[in-house]
């Protein structure tokens, strides 16, 4: 039999890629991390990390734990509620960040309505800065979003690399300023594309400015120009551009929860959704 314990410490693992941010999350030691990692191996008696001194990465075996992980947890939860006789009730605000439009939050959401109907959730979707903005000002109860990597608020599902796409056919002159596709402000990509160009001293120009993910993929593909992105969510019909143009790194990104930090009624649902989506990270920008 798979222990819960050991999956939940499994999905923080494939989630961080990392054996240390894991134990943070999940406030274990690194050694216990381990130990379950190694248990969970033993059962299925097959390896689910490739790991060295210097990274973590799935196999092909761990790769098809994480759907049975999550399916076996989620099902955990419904019967421990269940048989304990808990429901959820009350109004929840919820943010999530412009970047998840497009990915299988909204499987995720159906989901936590479906085992929590008394739960009234409000959906608000905004530029991450926003609602970083709203949850300090008691606007939400649980904001899903993006965070500059110095800042240590938040509760990580997962960092990724931002890097530069546009269309397949695009091709940028290097004499002329770099014609970008960004968020307005206070926007997190918009700022650290801006910065990296003027460290680089890389003239630019704003192309296109939409406070909307559709908008701004409209406009990289008609060829408008550049944007920075997530590379775990390139949308379909966009591509990297190539190292040829010689734009600066951008650096990452770290994808975080945050609860709001004063006790509201919404605790015990934002609680049992921000467990759903870290149970279900990974598959938010790899569409496992």
């Amino acid at each position: 039999m798979y222990d819960p314990s050991h999956l939940r410490t499994f999905l923080a693992v494939a989630q961080t890629l990392s054996f240390t941010q894991a134990a943070r999350r999940l406030g274990l030691r690194q050694s216990t991390v381990s130990q379950h990692v190694r248990r969970l191996e033993s059962t299925a008696g097959r390896q689910l990390f490739s790991r060295d001194t210097h990274s973590v990465e799935l196999t092909e075996d761990g790769e098809a734990m994480l759907g049975f992980a999550r399916r076996i947890l989620e099902a955990h939860e419904q019967a421990a509620a269940f048989f304990t006789g808990t429901r959820l009730r009350g109004r929840l605000r919820f943010g999530a960040s412009e970047d998840f439009v497009l990915t299988r939050l909204p499987e995720i959401l159906e989901g936590f309505r479906h085992d929590h109907p008394e739960v009234d959730l409000e959906l608000t979707v905004e530029l991450s800065g926003t609602l970083h903005e709203q949850l300090a000002d008691g606007k939400l109860d649980l904001v899903l979003a993006k965070r500059r990597p110095e800042d240590p608020h938040g509760e990580l599902v997962w960092h990724d690399r931002l890097v530069w796409i546009g269309a397949e056919r695009l091709r940028l002159d290097p004499e002329r300023p770099v014609p970008l596709i960004v968020y307005p402000p206070p926007g997190i990509t918009r700022a650290l594309a801006l910065e990296a160009l003027e460290r680089q001293g890389r003239p630019w120009r704003i192309a296109c400015t939409s406070g909307s993910l559709s908008g701004l993929i409209a406009a990289a593909r008609a060829g408008l120009g550049v944007m920075a992105h997530s590379q775990g969510l390139i949308p379909p019909g966009l591509v990297r551009v190539p190292p040829r143009a010689a734009l600066p790194e951008l650096g990452r990104v770290d994808f975080v929860l945050t609860h709001a930090t004063r006790h509201t009624p919404a605790k015990g649902s934002a609680n049992a959704l921000a467990t759903r989506i870290l149970q279900g990270g990974v598959s938010l920008h790899t569409g496992r």
